[in-house]
């Protein structure tokens, strides 16, 4: 089929050759594209929206071809839910838990643990009625629950939300998998030591928790100083190391106590060389090694060092990592260490421990895997072994994957941590050894020689057994529902096939044959099953005159009325459109305007040669603006288009109800004449028109113009404005025009005679300044300075300004009637508000101008005394009150603003300065740092006041400038108070609720500076606390903030984590985890 446009074009080409008032019927349904040859099925691709006749491609192929019953539904197979036999359950991802699901899944599997917590005293569980739903209070209470659903549910996968809940953890945030473990580990151990049953209470020391010593040797006397602690899990450093060996040697590694990091020793009594080191006393069941991916740097670089005796404090003290971890979270950013690791299935702890004789052969159990290359994004999941069969199992999260054989296959996750920058090959591991890059735990089982059968086999108690029948139950009524649902949707989608398959091969109209038009979307929609139908509508579709518009025939398809009688009979409808619906009205007024279109060429032609020739002496002509005249075939071009949309539907719009442009044309061009003034000109012959409506009284504006072109014209623009030569101008505007000449000329003389009589003043000559008071007189007037601007204003253009007529210092005083401003704040920032008069000046100025209230100042010298003493008294005196209350807004205003601008100055430092040492506040470093010299800071605009926090009492002898302000010099020149800006500084929009470390990652976007290389100050003093306001910490709208950036770090692939953290992580805090 035709492209639609070549189908518009056929559809109206006899307009050309047709008058409007010789149109036919034929022409009618041509128009109506009646003849138009409808589509075969295959012929096209998709519907011809320019073909009424057109019914393929509407969302008939799924009904009449082949039919799939699944098509016909879109519920899953509820049996895709079920737990396959001998299968593992998986645990929902809530959003970013599934570092919770990997570890909830390695408990699992600790058969140990797992037949403890059975053991655990559940009054409410055991006596829980099993007609209503089961719902956990405690941790172990939940932790058991999930257990026994893990074990026996007939779940694919189970929801763990009841304890994540419980925890009180955000869904939506990953946390750090390594600290989750220890404090998910200490809650539930200080949750068991409560329980009567001795086994239940150390169940978590027995199989987690070991022993070591902290030893320090004195190199003098040889005294050992033990310090005995407990572990439950090893944390190793793995930066610079190959393999797990060489991790477990670090961290036993001796160092050595020298110079200022000498140890005191008690026999000697003085501080002394020495050793120290970790000794292992014991193992525990099962081994955890944490290796340490995860770290923190303030410049996104590695600081741990695990052979500082912070390393060895902490498996003293095992709460101090939480509380430095909490801390540096406040100052430092994660980043993840890809290095690989190498481990073996089976390791001998026997040389790493000390003395005792026991069974140090363990097992590996569990790789706890972090895919991503960064520490704040990426998932986590786990391979476990299970102790029944030893096969090895793939946990993610609600997908279970089992290993081929029974050899541990770490797969794809290794190539996931792959970056661009770094492309480092797996290294070749020996038989019986694993590599990763990825493992970010590993846990390992002690070997015993024998595991009888029932070791492996662990009943899940009755009480809890009966839950997660309960539990059962409710999945198989579920199932039963989603299979009577889906059972539904295909016996209502076949019923529907036999209904499309009747009615479709009923819409094709024959030749002779009545016919109806129904919408294309209302087909469209009863073909799609997945949308509701509702009764047929064909009044969007209607013109003016109530019939089917031309223009949407497009949008709605042509049907045999026996097949519209069946579909408004089924689906019900309003505004039925038959043969008789054709609206002959829009035709002819289609091709009354296809035919002005086409003659618009030769008339502007024929237009234009006619203006050429001058009028006959008897003929009387037409007034047309030149503009218009110009211009009227492109306005005669839109006229043309907005006849053709006068008769447009529109679905806001009545039936019959003009649009809103049409109207307005209309009524003439009146209306829309008080906004012309600079507009684009839209109706034809509106540029002659004036303010009243009347002819304009710009002769040079218009031209005449003979009776055969405005005939002409007006065939394109019946309702344009029209005037014959012999009528006048608008008489008001005649009469405004002289009047406005009197004022013009009275102006004039007011301005020079104001000029003449104070011309000092307009010159800015010889003006008096309270800085240098005058010898020749003690008293000085006030008068606001917008006064005198706009006084200025009118002397150079008196014939464009209107004349200044009354002084207004009430602007100056308070409601009381007291003056604002004193002495002082008139040196300073006020000055920009008053100007200063001769009293020969206001003395003229009260003559001509009317004058509200007088204010002077006046200079008074104490005659008895010889040392000079002057005091300066205004009139009116000084409202304190209202002044204290002035200075306290301005205060306030600037410590509440919204949307100011500050301005940031990159400072260069000549010498580079070397990176600090860790320590516990970063602030006491930046202290001592010196602020380097820059080009700038002569700038006057340079120098900031700080706005203190306390309220201000009012002092007449102190100066006040909040802002920079204008100033006036001694030679009387005013300075301008826009900021200039100096190379290397930038504008930045802030607001005073902001806190400092949303302004750094303003700053980071700005200079490309991150958020940790930034040292802020202002006026010297250093800006350091990022959780602080800018309101309290004194910037203020205009500040200049330096910034000076520390070296930029080299591993810039680190930087992807820094645009990720914008705000300090909180970690646990607040959770179930920390007692909350």
């Amino acid at each position: 089929m035709a492209p639609r446009l070549q189908l518009e074009k056929a559809a109206w080409k006899w307009a050309e050759t047709v008058k409007p008032e010789d149109i036919t019927h034929e022409h009618i349904e041509l128009a109506y594209r009646i003849a138009v040859p409808a589509c075969k099925r295959g012929t096209c691709r998709r519907n011809c929206k320019g073909n009424p006749n057109c019914l393929v491609g509407i969302g008939e192929q799924s009904w009449l071809g082949e039919i799939d019953e699944n098509a016909f539904h879109s519920i899953d197979d509820p049996n895709s839910e079920r737990r396959d036999k001998n299968t593992f359950v998986g645990l929902t991802n809530l959003g970013a838990t599934c570092y919770v699901n990997t570890f909830l899944q390695v408990w699992f599997h600790n058969l140990d643990l797992r037949r403890a917590l059975y053991l655990f005293q559940n009054s409410r569980a055991e006596g829980h009625n099993t007609d209503s739903d089961y719902e956990p209070r405690t941790i172990c209470e939940h932790l058991q629950y999930l257990f026994a659903l893990l074990q026996n549910s007939n779940r694919r996968y189970i929801d763990p939300s009841g304890l994540v809940k419980a925890l009180g953890l955000d869904t939506g945030q990953q946390q750090d998998a390594q600290e989750f473990s220890k404090l998910f580990l200490s809650l539930l151990e200080d949750t068991l030591s409560k329980q009567k049953d001795p086994n239940l209470q150390n169940v978590i020391q027995q199989q987690f928790c070991g022993q070591f010593s902290y030893v320090t040797v004195c190199n003098k006397c040889g005294r050992e100083s033990p310090l005995p602690s407990r572990f439950y899990e090893l944390e190793l450093n793995i930066q610079g190391h190959k393999n797990l060996t060489e991790c477990v040697t670090e961290f036993l590694k001796e160092e050595k106590l020298e110079g200022d990091n000498r140890y005191y020793c008690e026999s000697c009594q003085s501080k002394q060389n020495a050793t120290r080191r970790i000794k292992l006393q014991s193992l525990p069941r099962t081994l955890n090694f944490q290796l340490m991916r995860f770290v923190f740097d303030r410049r996104v670089a590695y600081f741990i060092n695990y052979q500082t005796s912070y390393h060895i404090f902490y498996r003293h003290l095992n709460n101090f990592f939480l509380i430095f971890l909490c801390f540096y979270r406040q100052s430092g950013h994660k980043k993840k260490l890809n290095t690989f690791i190498s481990f073996p299935e089976v390791l001998d702890m026997g040389p790493f421990l000390e003395g005792k004789e026991e069974e140090c052969t363990y097992e590996l159990s569990a790789v706890l895997i972090h895919r991503g290359v960064s520490a704040y994004s990426g998932h986590y999941i786990a391979h476990v072994r299970d102790a029944h069969t030893n096969d090895w199992y793939k946990f993610n999260d609600e997908e279970i994957e089992k290993m081929e054989g029974k050899k541990l296959q770490l797969g794809i996750e290794e190539d996931i941590a792959e970056t661009a920058k770094s492309q480092t090959r797996k290294p070749k591991c020996s038989k019986g050894y694993h590599c990763s890059r990825n493992a970010y735990m590993l846990v390992y089982k002690r070997q015993t020689e024998e595991i009888e059968q029932t070791e492996t086999i662990i009943e899940v108690p009755a009480f809890l057994q009966k839950l997660v029948d309960q539990d059962n139950k409710k999945f198989e009524e579920w199932c039963n529902e989603m299979a009577d649902m889906r059972k539904q949707s295909v016996d209502k989608g076949k019923a529907k096939h036999e209904e499309v398959k009747e009615l479709y091969e009923l819409l094709p109209t024959e030749d002779g044959l009545s016919y109806e038009f129904v919408p294309l979307e209302w087909l469209k929609k009863w073909l799609d099953d997945s949308t509701s139908i509702k009764e047929i509508d064909n009044s969007q579709f209607l013109c003016s005159h109530g019939k089917l518009h031309p223009d949407k025939i497009g949008d709605v398809k042509r049907i045999s009325s026996k097949a519209a009688d069946l579909l408004f009979s089924r689906y019900g409808g309003v505004s039925r459109l038959g043969q008789s619906s054709l609206c002959r009205d829009c035709v002819t007024q289609r091709c009354r305007v296809i035919r002005l279109k086409n003659q618009l060429n030769e008339d502007y032609r024929e237009v234009m040669n006619l203006v050429k020739s001058s009028l006959k002496s008897e003929e009387s002509g037409f007034w047309i603006g030149k503009a218009s005249l110009r211009s009227w075939r492109q306005l005669a071009l839109d006229q043309l288009e907005e006849d053709e949309e006068e008769t447009k539907h529109n679905n806001s719009k009545i039936n019959g109800e003009k649009s809103s442009s049409a109207g307005a044309k209309a009524d003439g061009v009146k209306g829309d004449n008080e906004d012309r003034d600079g507009e684009e000109m839209k109706n034809f012959n509106e540029d002659i028109l004036c303010y009243h409506g009347g002819l304009n009284i710009l002769e040079n504006d218009r031209r005449v113009v003979s009776a055969e072109v405005w005939n002409k014209l007006r065939m394109y623009f019946p309702r344009a404005p029209e005037f014959t030569q012999n009528n006048e101008a608008c008489q008001q505007c005649m009469r405004l025009e002289r009047e406005g000449k009197e004022n013009e000329a009275l102006n004039r003389m007011m301005a020079n005679e104001q000029k003449s009589s104070l011309l000092n003043l307009f010159q800015e000559k010889n003006r008096p300044t309270l800085q240098k008071w005058p010898q020749e007189t003690d008293v000085l007037y006030i008068v606001p300075h917008y006064f005198v601007d706009e006084w200025r204003k009118f002397i150079r253009r008196p014939a464009k300004s209107n004349p200044v007529s009354n002084v207004g210092n009430s602007l100056l005083l308070c409601p009381h009637g007291g003056f604002m401003f004193t002495y002082d704040s008139m040196l300073q920032g006020d000055a920009q508000h008053i100007a200063l008069l001769w009293p020969a000046e206001w003395e003229v100025i009260s003559k001509m101008f009317l004058v509200d209230q007088a204010i002077s100042i006046c200079q008074i010298r104490d005659k008895t005394q010889d040392n000079g003493i002057v005091q300066y008294q205004t009139h009116p005196d000084l409202c304190r009150e209202c002044r204290e209350g002035f200075i306290f807004q301005q205060q306030r205003d600037m410590r509440e603003y919204a949307q100011a601008t500050v301005y940031v100055r990159k400072v260069i430092d000549k010498k580079r300065e070397s990176a600090p040492e860790f320590s516990v506040s970063g602030s006491d470093v930046e202290d001592e740092r010196e602020e380097p010299k820059m080009d700038g800071e002569k700038d006057p605009d340079f120098s900031q006041s700080e706005v203190g926090a306390k309220r201000q009492k009012l002092n007449e002898s102190a100066s006040l400038s909040m802002a920079p302000v204008t100033t006036a010099s001694k030679s009387g020149i005013r300075r301008s108070t826009r900021h200039r800006k100096l190379r290397g500084e930038k504008a930045l929009i802030v607001s005073a609720n902001q806190t400092l470390k949303e302004l750094k990652i303003q700053i980071m976007h700005a200079f490309s500076v991150a958020p940790f290389d930034q040292n802020l100050s202002i006026d010297g003093r250093c800006l350091t606390d990022d959780s602080a306001t800018l309101g309290s910490l004194g910037v203020i709208p205009e500040s200049i903030i330096c910034l000076k950036a520390d070296e930029p770090i080299a591993d810039y692939a680190a930087m992807d984590d820094v645009y990720q953290v914008c705000m300090p992580e909180e970690g646990f805090k607040g959770t179930g985890l920390l007692g909350h």
